[in-house]
């Protein structure tokens, strides 16, 4: 290798054991290091660890003798890129370090682009100081220095994306890449090239090699948004991907391992769909480590201005804090609105508001014309008549029902209840009625 490796334009430094290899590292970074397992005095798992305490973006390659996949994984899971047994072809460590290149290329154009999205849309923090929003923000920071898998349920436009960021934001891969998967917007015939990639003539099209993204977030967190809408083929293959760490090009018969934290993220409910048959129950049980549901904004009204207030200094940079951002009217009519499409809604009508608004607070008339035609019923909702605690009650499930389009489980779900209670306040409004 000493001889090979700078011919490959590699520079090398030998060392004769763990302990000379340690003392190297603190004077020098290497972008990888090749270590043997089993040496005398200080072993090639004691190497990785003082290597990336010392350099942690330096790559491990882990060589030995033992062929066995439980001592690969194992050093994987100290921080080895991948593993070659002895004795290594040469065009096979040529072919792992141009994938460490690679990788290191592909790590800095992703922190550039980390840097300038920083720059334009600031800080991603979760906005909103409702019990539900404190709630979600302490799950997070339980969960995200763990290297759990994460499954984030709620409504369209509630956030998913945003709180999958805030646990990659807090864990200790901050610094490694974030890639986001929409699972429902990739075409089916193209799913398996797109998350493991492909080798060139793989398939009709496959003019090159092609990196997968679950390489791409090695070392970092790969989020799985609309995992509901993944095909049941590639249900499975997932779940061998998170069972095991190894995945497989498409046209290649070797396979290697991937470091990857899992965060995925759905508006469906996957127990029905379990039940009816469209989606693996081992792979909901893998996936459900650790469960975040995300409130809809008709939950947390009280949030509303100062989301509005943070989506408007997106279009607004020179937005000072104590500058008035919305007039009374306009907060009123944003607060009474139902928010179907929920906080990406929200975002649509507040970018309209800055779009009409030159200067000074959004009023009421800078909002959508057809906005406020959907305003929200319940507690919120205030109205000229008198209305008792039942009649309230009622209308809220009754709206809950709606959204539903009748499934009660659902209904029960969202409202907090179970589904006896659900029904005996449906028999309990029956009674009512009929006595009247």
């Amino acid at each position: 290798m000493s001889l090979e490796l700078p011919r490959m334009g590699h520079e090398v430094t030998v060392c004769p054991d763990g302990r000379t290899a340690v003392a190297a590292l603190e004077r020098n970074t290497y972008d990888c290091i090749l270590v043997d397992l089993d040496m005398p005095g200080m072993s090639g798992i004691d190497v990785i660890a003082h290597a990336k305490k010392l350099s942690p973006e330096t790559e491990a390659v882990v060589l030995t003798g033992k062929s066995s996949l439980e001592t690969a994984i194992a050093a994987m899971r100290h921080g080895a890129f991948d593993y070659l047994t002895k004795p290594c072809k040469l065009v096979e460590l040529e072919g792992l370090l141009a994938r460490v290149a690679e990788k290191r290329e592909l790590t800095n154009k992703y922190r550039a682009l980390k840097r300038q999205l920083e720059r334009l849309e600031g800080a991603s923090d979760l906005v909103g100081h409702t019990p539900q929003m404190s709630n979600i923000r302490g799950l997070i920071a339980k969960v995200a220095p763990t290297n759990s898998t994460v499954l984030v349920l709620g409504e369209t436009g509630t956030g998913k994306e945003l709180v999958a960021r805030a646990v990659h934001d807090q864990s200790l891969r901050r610094e490694m890449p974030f890639v986001v998967v929409n699972c429902g917007a990739l075409p089916e015939s193209l799913i398996e090239s797109e998350l493991f990639g492909h080798r060139k003539g793989a398939f009709t099209g496959a003019d090159e090699h092609r990196v997968g993204l679950f390489e791409v977030a090695n070392g970092g967190t790969i989020f799985l948004d609309e995992i509901g809408e993944l095909p049941k083929a590639m249900q499975a293959r997932l779940l061998r991907v998170l069972e095991s760490g190894e995945i497989r090009r498409v046209g290649d018969n070797e396979s290697f391992i991937v470091e990857v934290r899992v965060v995925c993220a759905t508006h469906r409910n996957l127990e029905e769909m379990v039940t009816d048959g469209q989606f693996r129950e081992d792979l909901m049980y893998r996936i459900n480590t650790f469960e975040i549901q995300l409130p809809p904004l008709r939950q947390r009204i009280d949030d509303i201005p100062a989301l509005a207030r943070h989506l408007l200094g997106r279009f607004r940079p020179h937005l000072r804090p104590g500058d008035e951002a919305f007039t009374p009217d306009a907060v009123k009519a944003l607060e009474s609105h139902c928010w179907p499409g929920n906080v990406r809604e929200l975002a649509n009508v507040v970018e309209h508001a800055a779009i009409l608004c030159d200067e000074g607070p959004v009023a009421a008339a800078h909002l959508p014309m057809n906005f406020g035609h959907r305003r929200l019923q319940g507690p919120h909702f205030k109205t000229v008549a008198p209305q008792t605690l039942h009649e309230i009650e009622l209308a809220v499930i009754q709206q809950t029902l709606e959204r539903h389009q009748g499934h009660k489980p659902a209904a029960a779900k969202e409202l907090g209840i179970s589904l006896k209670t659900l029904y005996n306040k449906l028999h309990q409004a029956t009674q009512l009625e009929e006595s009247a």
